[in-house]
């Protein structure tokens, strides 16, 4: 009869583990009940407003990449995957019209939740700017995440994935060496 493993050999790397999982488990358990999570005459323009909002969240967050990258250029290979992702989410979530994929800056969004331009605010440094770029994605993820709860069950899984990404984001921007 072979013996168990040693529960200090697995103890470091499953508790890390736990810990890198446990917010985005939570963020979804809450998510996985039923199909629309709202009334069905009500609920529907409610869940729209939210969709169309979020999309013009992620479409003024790609600007804010577009005027980092545009005026911090020894960051655009780092920002670019990045901003690829914003896009991409922008477009998941019914917008992306204004979200080209290239980085050219783009027209402003008229949107009373949008941030202010960027372009007047890039900081003179990189460090400042990446900065800037991760408290932006940090308040959307978080946005994002308060909102869980009363959007329809599809479209709160589309933001918990995307909430999570943010903050995938935030670390990247913070921490990472991407």
């Amino acid at each position: 009869m072979p013996f168990p493993p040693s529960p200090r050999a697995r103890s470091g790397p499953r508790r890390r583990s736990l810990l890198a999982v446990a917010p985005a488990a939570l963020a979804l358990t809450g998510c996985t009940g039923g199909d629309s999570g709202g009334p069905a005459g009500d609920g529907q323009p409610a869940a729209d407003r939210a969709r169309a909002r979020a999309a013009r969240d992620s479409e003024a967050l790609v600007e804010r990449y577009d005027a980092v990258i545009a005026a911090r250029p020894g960051l655009a290979g780092r920002l670019r995957p990045l901003r690829e992702e914003v896009v991409r989410h922008a477009r998941a979530l019914g917008g992306g019209r204004k979200a080209s994929p290239s980085v050219s800056p783009s027209a402003s969004v008229s949107s009373s939740s949008a941030p202010p331009p960027a372009s007047a605010a890039v900081p003179d440094n990189d460090k400042d700017a990446l900065a800037g770029l991760a408290s932006a994605e940090k308040e959307l993820a978080d946005r994002r995440a308060k909102a869980l709860g009363r959007v329809p069950g599809e479209l709160a899984r589309l933001l918990a994935s995307v909430a999570a990404a943010g903050a995938v984001h935030v670390y990247l921007l913070t921490e990472g060496d991407a």
